[in-house]
């Protein structure tokens, strides 16, 4: 006899990535356990903010209200060459001066309060998958051994998961040839360089942080005098400082120290059978621009719904599988612009060619346009059909409806993390045709500011996630839609 579920689904790890799925799943309706090594959050914040999707899929879920004081900057850069993203509609650098760990507290208490069951102190070690679900062996706290079964597992347990080793996922890409190491420091009395300098021997940055903090980073172009690893030490960081700028940091007081490089990799699979992988556990790259937390959140975002309909058995044949389809071309897209940019930032002398290069190009409207898109990750597309209005497979913009009970803004449409057919042009036979999925499709009808809004768009149906996956005035057409995405219609 099979034994009992824990919970539907078990994520493994606790940081950004696995709560947002948290309260995604939960949002959908399915249990889950979410499994923390850390028994208290660490407090420390590799990630100072988030990119405008990643902002945008926080504003659909109402938590932006949960940041308080947040700001965007208009202002960002590409391989250090700074630019308004502004270029581009809905764009901006994102959200600036969040730390991780408030980014990770707020998370952490919306998939509480919406019933999540966080474990803190549990390691994960090993996985058995069969027919009907997946068994999780972790490590307490004190030593002892729990199992905890699901009908689905997700490893979003960083760079090195475990999970994903577990699995048998190859991690193919590049490994790091540049070492960088940050530290969080109180009292180093140094300038803010926010873009960074280029010195003779490397590149340092220095981001004013709060309550006299500043966050310092370094990278020397000679490798061999500071190796990366997890122990190393602010002595060690502030001997490097030295060497480049000449300047003396050793008398502050340090928060925390880490190190990192500019490897490249990306998981070959997003899913092998009832196990997947979301976050730094499927793809890893440069820091640089915001983008690695933000990627994961909407691998949360995405994934969530989906996983949530299965387990649920309504979801529609192949559903789950879209979750590979759709995030992997994104996260290669995501490697391939950081690549592109460490080359030009640390690279020596022998990269100032490209920085000029960069420089040259970022001055068109056009360029600028492109990188604010790839970086904000606005401009991301899923390929639900190619040939149909040019919304289809884009997120819904942000926009506010006139409608029966007033004004509304289309992200608090996506609340509760359902299906919304937008109708734009009061169309009873749509409606109609949407009754069979009203459980799970939220119908709306509204007039937006201008013909123009949703690019001439009569109807909108979109996903749980804030895509579009459908647009048009034909029922049949929709009905086809419907149920693609949501499965089959309910009984009369």
């Amino acid at each position: 006899m099979a034994r009992k579920l824990d919970a539907d689904v078990i994520v493994v790890g606790g940081g950004p990535t696995g709560l947002m799925l948290a309260g995604e799943l939960r949002l959908g309706g399915a249990s889950v356990i979410v499994a923390e090594a850390l028994e208290r959050p660490s407090g420390q914040s590799r990630a100072l903010g988030f990119t405008t999707r990643a902002l945008e899929s926080f504003d659909q879920r109402g938590l932006v209200e949960r940041f308080p004081g947040l700001e965007t900057s208009p202002m960002g850069h590409f391989a250090g060459v700074p630019f308004d993203y502004t270029v581009l509609e809905d764009a901006n650098f994102g959200a600036r001066g969040i730390p991780q760990s408030q980014t990770e507290a707020v998370l952490e208490e919306w998939a509480g309060e919406l019933g999540a069951d966080v474990r803190r102190g549990l390691t994960f070690l090993s996985l058995e998958q069969d027919a009907e679900g997946v068994t999780a062996t972790v490590v307490t706290a004190d030593g002892r051994q729990e199992q905890l079964r699901g009908l689905y597992l997700v490893g979003a347990d960083g760079a090195r998961s475990t999970v994903r080793k577990a699995a048998g996922i190859d991690f193919p890409g590049t490994s790091g040839s540049q070492v960088m190491h940050l530290a969080d420091v109180v009292g180093c009395g140094v300038r803010p360089r926010p873009h960074g300098e280029r010195l003779p021997g490397g590149l340092v940055q220095v981001f004013p942080l709060p309550d006299g903090v500043d966050r310092v980073i370094l990278s020397e172009y000679d490798t061999s005098l500071l190796g990366a690893g997890e122990n190393v030490e602010f002595a060690d960081v502030a001997a490097a400082w030295k060497r480049v700028t000449g300047e003396d940091i050793s008398g502050g007081t340090p928060l925390w120290v880490s190190s990192f490089t500019d490897a490249t990799r990306q998981a070959a699979e997003y899913r092998r059978g009832r196990v997947l992988l979301a976050g730094d556990a499927a793809h890893i790259h440069l820091p640089v621009g915001g983008q690695g937390m933000s990627a994961g959140v909407q691998d949360a975002v995405n994934l969530g719904w989906k996983l949530a309909a299965t387990v649920r058995g309504r979801a529609p044949e192949g559903l789950l599988d879209t979750y590979h389809a759709e995030r992997h071309p994104v996260g290669a897209r995501l490697l391939s612009n950081t690549r592109a940019q460490g080359q030009a930032i640390f690279g020596g002398e022998e990269s100032q060619a490209l920085r000029e290069l960069f420089a040259e190009l970022i001055a068109l409207d056009e360029v600028k346009r492109q990188l604010a898109g790839a970086v904000s990750h606005i401009d991301i597309r899923y390929d639900i059909d190619a040939d149909g209005h040019p919304l289809v497979g884009r997120r819904l913009p942000p926009r506010t409806l006139e409608t029966a009970d007033g004004p509304v803004r289309t992200p608090e449409l996506l609340h509760p993390a359902q299906g919304v057919l937008l109708d734009l042009t009061d169309n009873a036979a749509l409606r109609a045709a949407a009754t069979g999925w009203r459980s799970r499709v939220t119908t709306v009808t509204g007039t937006p500011p201008s013909a123009k809004t949703f690019d001439g768009a009569t109807a909108l149906l979109v996903r749980p996630d804030g895509y579009i996956a459908w647009e048009g005035s034909d029922p049949a057409g929709l009905s086809g839609a419907l149920e693609r995405w949501f499965g089959a219609a309910e009984a009369a």
